[in-house]
């Protein structure tokens, strides 16, 4: 199919038998015959005629025919031009959204808390797996210490101000004194009061850069080590996934079990899951990936569906908005997109709000 075929290019009868044959699949599944589509109301042609159309509507890539069946699916193309071009899009009612906005409630619970609230909600409500990605963002330093290890090593402790504590070892220079190291872990408490890892990185840059930093050589080559080691680790993503096992309600045939055994694979070894935020940074709202025409994930048979959400998405300040995750739902190709896609949308807006 022409990347830029618009539905608007197919003629008045291919367009209606096309819709026919996407809306009983993505509502049964099956494949629909040409005798079965002469016989539904608004279709005035012979089961001839129709078979003529279904083969231009395959020669254009919009359909495919199974192996086992004279009848025809849609391909992945063609869902993405129904999406696209035919999909009507619903909206929640009140209780729906009253709903949706009870579960998420953070009420004295912890952003993972209503993460995976939400998480829940969504593939229960989809009755497939629902997903959030959540990269990952930081908290201003409370505590900096350097501790000795032996010669030519020491262990940076870092203590964040939600409490996490890492830690990472990194090289210094042989025949330290201990004296060197309390010099460094003053001097990097001091600029990281209140600041985050990065707001303090370049702070204490710019003043070793400029000889402001008052500190000795030995002082300075520990501090720039330390900076250097925690800057070089690229964090994971976080994942949570719930309903996985609704994944498994839609197969249908072996090609469909191994479909869904490398999806559960690649969900269990978090493959693709800073890729999906990349992919959905620059939505305006919500991102529908649909089988074989991308390769995020092992995704030939399913589909994802999600939507950015961003910490301060009430504020009216632009620059106080950043998308810090993405959340959705995944399943096979044949979802309820008309259904689902607000409900992500909604969902996405709540939790940026909440978060």
């Amino acid at each position: 199919m022409d990347k830029t075929m618009r539905i608007e290019d197919l003629n008045d009868r291919s367009r209606a038998i096309f819709r026919y044959i996407v809306e009983s699949y993505l509502e049964t599944g099956e494949p629909v015959g040409s005798r079965t589509l002469s016989r539904m109301a608004g279709v005035s042609l012979s089961a001839a005629s129709v078979r003529n159309v279904m083969a231009d509507l395959e020669d254009l890539g919009l359909l495919e025919s199974p192996h086992t069946s004279a009848g025809r699916l849609p391909s992945h193309l063609g869902l993405r031009l129904f999406v696209d071009g035919l999909l009507e899009v619903g909206d929640l009612s009140e209780a729906e959204r009253a709903n949706i906005e009870s579960q998420c409630q953070a009420r004295g619970r912890s952003p993972d808390d209503v993460l995976g609230e939400a998480t829940q909600l969504l593939s229960g409500l989809s009755r497939c797996a629902g997903l959030v990605v959540a990269e990952k963002v930081e908290t201003p330093v409370r505590h900096v210490e350097f501790v000795h290890l032996g010669p030519g090593r020491a262990l940076v402790v870092v203590v964040h101000e939600n409490g996490d504590v890492e830690n990472r070892v990194v090289d210094v220079p042989q025949g330290l004194p201990p004296v060197a190291l309390q010099h460094a872990s003053n001097y990097l408490n001091a600029r990281f009061a209140g600041r985050t890892f990065e707001e303090a990185k370049k702070l204490i840059e710019d003043e070793i850069s400029h000889d402001q930093a008052a500190l000795d050589v030995l002082a300075a080559r520990i501090v720039q080590a330390g900076l250097a080691t925690w800057g070089g680790v690229e964090q994971d993503p976080a994942l949570i996934v719930r309903g996985q096992a609704n994944l498994l309600e839609d197969v249908r045939a072996i090609e469909d079990l191994e479909r869904v055994r490398r999806l559960l694979e690649d969900l269990e070894t978090k493959r693709d899951m800073l890729r999906l935020v990349k992919a959905s940074r620059d939505a305006e709202g919500v991102r529908i990936f649909i089988g074989a025409e991308n390769n995020l994930f092992s995704l030939s048979g399913s589909s994802v569906i999600v939507a950015p959400y961003v910490s301060g998405d009430d504020s009216d300040d632009p620059t106080r908005r950043k998308i810090v995750g993405v959340i959705g739902v995944i399943g096979p190709t044949r979802l309820n997109y008309a259904r689902i896609i607000p409900m992500v949308d909604y969902t996405a807006r709540v939790v940026g709000r909440l978060l």
